[in-house]
């Protein structure tokens, strides 16, 4: 898997509107685009934009909090029932603290708040979460886009993240469809001639967190175009497939 020698474009995808549930987003990222879809490019699109078609809000008018979703937002000066949907959208709680909550979602991320965001969403009562299936929506939108345009491009639905050893948040790519989301390098040999025991490149979170830096996140652009990345095609590939395993992960 290489690029090639021209290197590759990050482009915004402007002029995407406020997306309502219900709506047709592969029609309205293929008009926002234009004519500026090609053959080989690699489709960024943020989960935000795909919860909110999907109709993944919740009115916080509608939440009971639990006693835990109190003392927690008690402790911080929190909303207890964003504090609520939270704990709902978390299979297992990793750690409470600082007012931030980390957890493990349903889906088998560990991340902050469990994906649950009140950021670009309308409304002071409503909050977002992510969508039930992540590389499911990529497949949809993946073969929607198809539909339209006869163009079978790699679809990457993408989210914010911490991560346990850095400062600051980067994008990664929550949901795959159509590509290798890793490039694996075991068994080969650096230019050196020196075994590679443990090169496997997050490719799909690469190329998400490098679109990122030309979507911005107050500037209303919710999906890039990479263009040039010689990537692999791969129907089975899967945002899933880039979680670490339990038994490997040494942060749980």
């Amino acid at each position: 898997m290489e690029t090639t020698s021209r290197g590759i474009e990050i482009l915004p995808v402007r002029g995407v509107p406020e997306i309502r549930p219900g709506d047709d987003l592969a029609d309205i990222i293929v008009r926002a685009a234009g004519n500026g879809l090609r053959a080989g490019d690699i489709l960024v699109v943020t989960h935000k934009i795909v919860s909110k078609a999907e109709g993944r809000l919740v009115d916080l008018r509608g939440v009971e909090p639990s006693a835990l979703a109190k003392r927690f937002a008690a402790e911080y000066d929190k909303d207890a029932r964003q504090i609520e949907v939270v704990l709902r959208e978390s299979r297992r709680i990793v750690r409470m603290g600082r007012g931030v909550i980390i957890s493990e979602t349903h889906h088998g991320f560990v991340c902050a708040n469990a994906g649950v965001d009140a950021s670009n969403v309308p409304g002071a009562e409503s909050v977002c979460l992510l969508p039930v299936d992540p590389d499911a929506s990529a497949r949809r939108l993946r073969e929607r886009i198809a539909q339209l345009t006869d163009l079978d491009l790699p679809v990457i639905v993408s989210d914010s993240f911490g991560r346990a050893w850095r400062f600051g948040i980067t994008d990664v790519a929550v949901g795959v469809s159509g590509m290798e989301p890793l490039a694996d390098y075991r068994g080969g040999e650096d230019p050196h001639g020196n075994p590679l025991e443990a090169s496997v490149l997050a490719v799909a979170d690469e190329i998400t967190a490098a679109a990122e830096l030309v979507m911005g996140k107050t500037d209303g652009v919710p999906v890039a175009i990479v263009r040039g990345y010689g990537y692999r095609q791969d129907d089975r590939g899967s945002g899933r497939d880039l979680l670490m395993p339990p038994e490997r992960d040494m942060f749980r």
